[in-house]
C-alpha cells in the first residue's frame, strides 16, 4: 500500500511508542514525516529509524514558543497533508495531591500545547488534510488517581469537536484516537512496581485480555490520517481492547 505517497505528516510525540510506529509506517507507505520528542536518546533513535524521510525535532508542547517552531518547520517543508497531535504528559495523584504547579504543568502540555499547535499550524494544513488527536481511555475509566490527566484529555476531546467544525469548510477532517492500555510507554510515568500493578489491574478489565501493541493504535490513527477515512470527521475511535465499552 502507498496511502501516503508524496504526503507529509507532522507527529508530535513521534519518537517512541505509537507515534514512532505510525511515523515508520507512513515512511514505508511512501510519505515523509516530521516528528517531535524531548528525550535525546529517542530523538537519535528516531533519526536512525526514519532515515532521510524523517525530520526529527526536539520540541516541548508545554513551551508556549514550541508551536511557532513547528509552524516554521511546516512552512519550510511546503505544508502538511496530515497532523497527529500525540504528545502528552501524565502523572498520577489523589485529588488532595493536586497543587497549582502540578495543575499548570499538565494543562500546559495536554491542553494549551495542542491548542497553540492547531492555531500555529492551521495555515499550513493543505486543503483536504487530516488531523488526528490522541486522547485516552482515562477520560472514561474513572480511576481514582488519574483525575487531572483525564480532565486534560477530556478537554482535548471537547476542543477537537470544535476544530472539526471550524476546519470542515477547508475540507480538513479532525478525529480522535482513544487508546487504552498500549505496550511501550504505557503508564510510563509510574514507578516500576506501581506501573506493573496498575497495568495488571487495567489489563484484567480488558475484554480482549491483553494490552495493545503500538502498531495497533498507530494503524487506527493512520486510517484516520489517510484518504481511506475521507468522510470521517468529528469522531472518536477507541483502541482499547473493549475496555471502555463496559
Amino acid at each position: 500500500m502507498a496511502r501516503f505517497q508524496d504526503k507529509r505528516v507532522l507527529i508530535t510525540g513521534g519518537t517512541s511508542g505509537m507515534g514512532l510506529a505510525g511515523a515508520g509506517r507512513i515512511v514505508r507507505e511512501g510519505g515523509s514525516v516530521i516528528v517531535t520528542g524531548m528525550t535525546p536518546a529517542r530523538l537519535d533513535a528516531a533519526r536512525t529509524a526514519l532515515g532521510e524521510k524523517g525530520e526529527v525535532l526536539a520540541n516541548d508542547a508545554a513551551d508556549p514558543a514550541a508551536a511557532a517552531v513547528l509552524a516554521e518547520a511546516a512552512e519550510t517543508a511546503g505544508g502538511l497533508d496530515g497532523l497527529w497531535l500525540n504528545a502528552a504528559y501524565a502523572a498520577l495523584g489523589a485529588p488532595e495531591d493536586i497543587d497549582p504547579p502540578a495543575f499548570d504543568r499538565m494543562m500546559a502540555a495536554n491542553v494549551r500545547g495542542p491548542a497553540l499547535q492547531i492555531a500555529a499550524l492551521s495555515p499550513h494544513l493543505k486543503a483536504g488534510a487530516s488531523v488526528v488527536v490522541t486522547a485516552s481511555s482515562s477520560v472514561y475509566e474513572g480511576a481514582a488517581a488519574t483525575g487531572l490527566y483525564a480532565a486534560t484529555k477530556g478537554a482535548l476531546i471537547a476542543m477537537t469537536r470544535s476544530w472539526a467544525s471550524a476546519l470542515a469548510p477547508r475540507g480538513i477532517r479532525v478525529n480522535v484516537v482513544v487508546p487504552g492500555p498500549i505496550d511501550t510507554n504505557f503508564r510510563h510515568f509510574l514507578p516500576e512496581e506501581a506501573k506493573r500493578g496498575f497495568e495488571d489491574f487495567v489489563v484484567s478489565q480488558v475484554p480482549l485480555g491483553r494490552a495493545g501493541r503500538p502498531e495497533e493504535a498507530a494503524a487506527v490513527a493512520l486510517f484516520l490520517l489517510s484518504d481511506d477515512a475521507s468522510y470521517v470527521t468529528g469522531s472518536q475511535y477507541a483502541v482499547d481492547g473493549g475496555l471502555i465499552m463496559q
